[in-house]
């Protein structure tokens, strides 16, 4: 009787099934090194930590009188000058500004060649020498008359009544940031897509409505960084108009230091008060461009510095509330 061989078991080495791959999470995370980051960072505080330090140690500058003379009245009345030279030279010129640079992309040929003109020859001349042109009309002009063109005049007016030194100011810094809001403005109409353009022009929409409806919303995107920097720009340009014996906030500190000797730290005064005033604008402009920002991106625009701050102080509220709890 045959009989089948006995079957062996396999003496191979033992199978080994592979491992699963470990997930992503579970990956160690390792943050790049920057040393040369980490060194320039130091020395920036160093050096920042130390300005700071010769800035308040340092007794010439004599900060008790910066602070007796930051709120005085002269000092108050300078800047509240400022302030409305600022704001009324910002909103006619941008008013002018407006017109001269519609007049050069809608108008015709002789408004255009005008309207060029305009900018070229006022962003020509420099600011101190347009304003001591105007404050000097009446040797050119000793009289203004309204009247019939070539004809006689009804009503004359001399003009070294007229122009004064604050009228001078208005009228000299309005004309030169005239110059350049038209540019401003330009730009930004010109940046709005003309296909936009088009597509209401097709609907039957009028010129006034595509104005206000399509292309201002638009263009105030580009007007809006360049004209705030303008702002700030004219807020201390008006310190300019102290050469016309305008009593600002720099001639008030002027008047000042003349009688006291402390020109330093009156200088501080002024100083302070434009960093104040340009932190705020600054404020104020970044706003604006998150307004006008809307809709310009997919997704939500990022959180403010304050939602930041919010965030933060929260997350450290959680934080701590765990920690007690623990």
């Amino acid at each position: 009787m045959a009989t089948s061989p006995e079957v062996l078991p396999a003496t191979g080495p033992p199978s080994t099934a592979p491992s699963p791959a470990p997930s992503v999470a579970d990956l160690p995370i390792a943050r790049r090194r920057r040393p040369v980051r980490w060194l320039t960072t130091a020395l920036a505080l160093l050096v920042l930590a130390m300005v700071a330090n010769s800035i308040v140690r340092n007794p010439r500058f004599q900060w008790d009188v910066v602070g007796s003379y930051l709120t005085t009245g002269a000092v108050l009345h300078g800047l509240t000058l400022t302030l409305w030279l600022t704001a009324a030279t910002m909103l006619l010129g941008f008013a002018l500004g407006t017109l001269v640079a519609a007049a050069r992309i809608w108008g015709s040929l002789l408004l255009r060649t005008l309207a060029w003109g305009y900018v070229w020859l006022f962003r020509s001349i420099p600011p101190l020498v347009q304003l001591l042109l105007w404050f000097n009309i009446g040797a050119l002009y000793p009289t203004l008359g309204l009247g019939l063109p070539f004809g006689p005049q009804f009503v004359t007016v001399r003009t070294v009544h007229l122009f004064g030194p604050v009228l001078t100011s208005v009228i000299g810094l309005t004309l030169l940031e005239a110059g350049f809001a038209a540019e401003v403005v330009r730009g930004g109409i010109l940046s709005v897509d003309q296909g936009q353009l088009e597509a209401a022009q097709s609907l039957g929409l009028g010129r006034l409505r595509v104005l206000r409806r399509i292309i201002l919303p638009q263009a105030m995107r580009s007007i809006v960084p360049t004209a705030g920097n303008m702002l700030v720009g004219l807020l201390k340009s008006t310190a300019i108009v102290s050469v016309l014996a305008v009593q600002d906030l720099l001639y008030s500190v002027q008047l000042i230091y003349n009688q006291t000797y402390q020109v330093v730290p009156l200088l501080l005064v002024a100083t302070l008060w434009y960093l104040l005033l340009t932190t705020l604008l600054s404020i104020l402009q970044y706003y604006l461009e998150r307004y006008f920002a809307r809709g310009a991106t997919r997704g939500p625009l990022p959180p403010t510095p304050l939602a930041r701050t919010r965030a933060a102080l929260a997350r450290l509220r959680r934080t701590v509330d765990e920690g007690a709890a623990a």
